[in-house]
């Protein structure tokens, strides 16, 4: 495996000082911070049903904000829907935090030119496997590379169709604003379903902060774990994998090696028993005519690329 210390710099940009630290407290210490404090709170004083049911609703709106609209809509056009649906994928994936979606997909876009080579953003292979090459890859890949990176994937390189998109734009500059409503929208239901601010606060906490930190680490670990463990279904030239687990918290992400046999394929579980919600949504969306140039699986690419019979 290459040197990943000789990052290719082509398509990048320099990140600031100021937004560097920025992305270490949003993105690697409120979410590792959250998770504990959730542990201890549930622990502590349990979890009601209703602060389950509205983080396990935002979690939902979340999860395929990124697998369908910011993933396999916005980044590999995988289908083509109408201004008002894309909108709508695109926003739940906003909530997500995890960036506007101009930036995510450019950083995604770029993933894929140098999956696991020198210019991939967050191979966890980026420290070698020797010693403790593989704990500091599997951090890197999972939150470290949002700190350390002293470069990010430049939007105008990567993404210019979507910066030539109005409502990719409008979305993008909304994107400090939905943040805010990320944590308001839960919080703002508990307080109406119960009728109360101690229910606004509990919901705040469990369907805001808890959730969105759930989310992050479920999806980083597409990045982490399945570029690191699992079974490799599929010839490709990086060391993507198939991880059950991780495709059914992500609905879907985690039969990652068929996706980077074929990224453009609207349907990441093309094998038997391989359950993708995401896929399951386009579908609906096309039934509905909503959704429309789906690019399913060509059966006679995905046997070419089968690189062994699945146990």
């Amino acid at each position: 495996m290459s040197d990943m210390s000789d990052l290719d710099v082509r398509g990048t940009v320099p990140v600031s000082w100021a937004r560097r630290n920025t992305y270490l407290v949003v993105l690697v210490v409120l979410p590792l911070l959250a998770l504990p404090a959730g542990a201890y709170a549930a622990w502590g004083w349990g979890l009601g049903l209703r602060d389950l049911l509205i983080a396990a609703f935002f979690y939902t709106v979340n999860i395929f904000g990124i697998s369908v609209g910011y993933h396999r809509l916005l980044t590999h056009r995988a289908f083509k829907c109408p201004r008002p649906v894309r909108a709508a994928l695109v926003v739940c994936g906003a909530l997500a935090l995890e960036g506007p979606p101009s930036l995510w997909a450019a950083e995604h876009r770029r993933h894929h030119k140098y999956a696991d080579l020198p210019g991939d953003p967050h191979s966890p292979w980026a420290h070698g496997d020797r010693g403790l090459g593989p704990l500091r890859g599997l951090l890197h890949a999972q939150v470290g590379w949002f700190y350390t990176e002293r470069r990010r994937s430049s939007r105008a390189h990567w993404v210019p169709d979507l910066l030539a998109d109005p409502d990719i734009r409008r979305i993008d500059a909304a994107y400090a604003s939905l943040v805010v409503a990320s944590f308001l929208l839960p919080a703002a239901l508990g307080g109406l379903l119960s009728w109360s601010w101690a229910g606004f606060w509990t919901a705040l906490f469990w369907g805001g902060l808890v959730r969105y930190a759930v989310v992050h680490h479920v999806t980083w670990s597409v990045n982490s774990i399945a570029h690191r463990f699992g079974h490799r279904d599929f010839t490709t030239r990086d060391r993507s994998t198939n991880v059950g687990w991780v495709a059914l918290l992500t609905f879907g992400e985690g039969w990652h090696n068929w996706h980077h046999a074929d990224p453009t394929c609207a349907r990441h579980g093309v094998l038997k028993g391989q359950l993708d919600a995401s896929a399951g949504l386009i579908r609906l969306l096309e039934r509905l005519g909503w959704a429309h140039d789906v690019r399913w699986p060509d059966p006679a690419r995905l046997s070419a690329r089968l690189s062994r019979i699945p146990s």
